[in-house]
């Protein structure tokens, strides 16, 4: 079976990119460029989730992957925070994120860490 991953990005050439890059390597992605697929995470019930910090109008990836990590029901779930902030590991490591992805990123870097927190 795929493993499920939600990706949340507020640029849509990165979105499609990264969706492009991870069904080739076998997930089934989960697309979005607003936060609204985390309020169907229990229906989703993805491996990892994959947001950036910065997300139009929602709320920010970090406080995203904090709520999703206090929560029993999907402090499960990998997390991944991506940003262009040069503070991403500090922040990253406050919300509790499995890992984070600085952009701009290498594609096999991004594979990787996918895999590795899925």
């Amino acid at each position: 079976m795929k493993k499920k991953v939600v990706l949340i990005q507020d640029n849509k050439d990165i979105l499609d990119i990264m969706d492009q890059v991870l069904e080739e390597e076998g997930f089934a992605v989960i697309p979005s460029l607003t936060t609204k697929t985390i309020e169907k995470i229990d229906e989703i019930e993805p491996d990892v989730v994959i947001i950036d910090d910065h997300i139009q109008g929602g709320k920010k990836g970090a406080k995203v992957i904090e709520e999703l990590k206090s929560d029993p029901n999907t402090d499960e779930i990998g997390a991944v925070l991506t940003s262009t902030s040069n503070n991403l590991p500090q922040i990253a490591k406050e919300c509790k994120a499995n890992d984070y992805l600085q952009k701009p990123f290498d594609i096999n870097h991004m594979i990787d860490v996918v895999k590795k927190n899925s």
